[in-house]
């Protein structure tokens, strides 16, 4: 796949990404972070840029971290077993490919 630029404009700062991955995908991405960005800002009356994309940020890794033991609590503690295992296997890959500065 060929790189693809990426314009985010959200809160007043621009940002120019260039990335391997589908336009479209891109674009899904981009416009449902604008919604709960709007929605946080709506639900709390955030308009400070920093504290309303921290807020959003903060209430994003709460729905991922449900999502993920939502999904662990749904496997036989023998699958939980083998997902850690295969998951501690590429992080350690992923460690020992990147620069040492890096890591």
């Amino acid at each position: 796949m060929s790189k693809t630029e990426l314009r985010i404009d959200l809160l007043g700062t621009s940002l120019l990404l260039s990335v391997n991955e589908d336009p479209v995908y891109l674009k899904k991405l981009l416009d449902g972070y604008e919604r709960l960005l709007e929605e946080t800002r709506l639900n709390t009356g955030i308009n400070d840029a920093l504290k309303l994309s921290l807020l959003t940020g903060f209430l994003l890794c709460d729905k991922y971290e449900r999502l993920r033991l939502s999904a662990l609590s749904d496997m036989q503690p023998k699958e939980a077993i083998e997902a850690e295992k295969i998951t501690l296997d590429l992080i350690e890959k992923i460690n020992k490919a990147l620069p040492e500065e890096a890591a």
